[in-house]
């Protein structure tokens, strides 16, 4: 822990330093209320390049123009799947030391294949599926998170919100107040044992409003007429999903006439109405 420790500090100081070259130094005004993570996933790094005229200004602009941008900043790792992604990032190590090596992976003194957020000693609140089996329990490290909480004697609040499991987990840490994630069998936001005994009512009143049926009924179209997407390939193009109820990957998409044969509710995290639903819920 100590090596990972100093390896945060050795990057902080770095960091303040390159920004003292560039940019006037910010008087502090003090801790801060509110620290947000926010995780993007599958997004390279140079998808800020190349979508930059696409992006209003409140966006991704505003953290580049005003704030640290780290062009050259990994971890040398493989394979890059979600837990050891996220776990590697809150953590500050690699998959060799947090030991979330993959998103499953086969266990070789239990003998039996290993998701990476699973954990048989608790059960789901808000569900009864296996999905809300879930915990940090396999994550071998602290995150920061876990220090942030330890700093402050346990008085700092953490939660981690994300439509898959793993994903509100792991950044959370082990010591969090609260993880959720969406159940897709249901369309509600769950929780584990772990946490919490019973969903707090402000989760169950939100859970009550059923968005994702709100969202699901509605077409999915590009936000933009289609000739304006140089960036990016042909919508017709053999890298995407042909959903069930299709003949193309093209816009516009029935949602309502397709969702109950593409994994039901669940089939919101295929589209940008799972970002939405995710905002809503934070």
């Amino acid at each position: 822990m100590k090596k990972t420790t100093l390896f945060l500090l050795i990057n902080i100081c770095s960091l303040i330093t390159f920004a003292q070259t560039t940019k006037p130094a910010v008087k502090s005004s003090g801790k801060p209320k509110l620290v947000v993570g926010i995780v993007i996933d599958q997004m390279r790094y140079d998808y800020i390049y190349r979508y930059w005229n696409k992006f209003g200004n409140d966006g991704f602009k505003k953290l580049v123009n005003e704030g640290f941008f780290c062009k050259n900043t990994n971890f040398n790792y493989v394979p890059t799947y979600t837990g050891p992604g996220h776990a590697s990032i809150f953590t500050g190590t690699t998959p060799s030391v947090h030991g979330i090596i993959a998103n499953d992976w086969f266990d070789a003194v239990k003998k039996n294949k290993v998701y990476c957020a699973e954990d048989n000693n608790v059960i789901g609140v808000g569900t009864t599926a296996k999905e809300g089996k879930r915990s940090p329990v396999n994550m071998k490290t602290t995150t920061i998170t876990d220090e942030l909480r330890l700093s402050s004697n346990m008085k700092s609040k953490v939660i981690g919100i994300a439509l898959k499991d793993r994903s509100a987990i792991l950044p959370a840490g082990h010591t969090a107040n609260a993880a959720y994630w969406y159940d897709g069998s249901n369309g509600f936001f769950i929780s584990s044992s772990y946490y919490m005994k019973e969903l707090p009512q402000w989760v169950q009143d939100f859970n009550k409003k059923e968005l994702p049926k709100k969202y699901l009924s509605q077409p999915w179209n590009a936000l933009l007429p289609m000739d304006q997407y140089t960036e990016s390939l042909p919508d017709d193009n053999k890298y995407e999903l042909v959903w069930k109820g299709e003949t193309k990957p093209v816009f516009p998409h029935d949602l309502a006439k397709l969702y109950p044969s593409n994994g039901g509710l669940g089939m919101i995290r295929s589209t940008p109405f799972g970002n939405t639903l995710t905002k809503d819920f934070a």
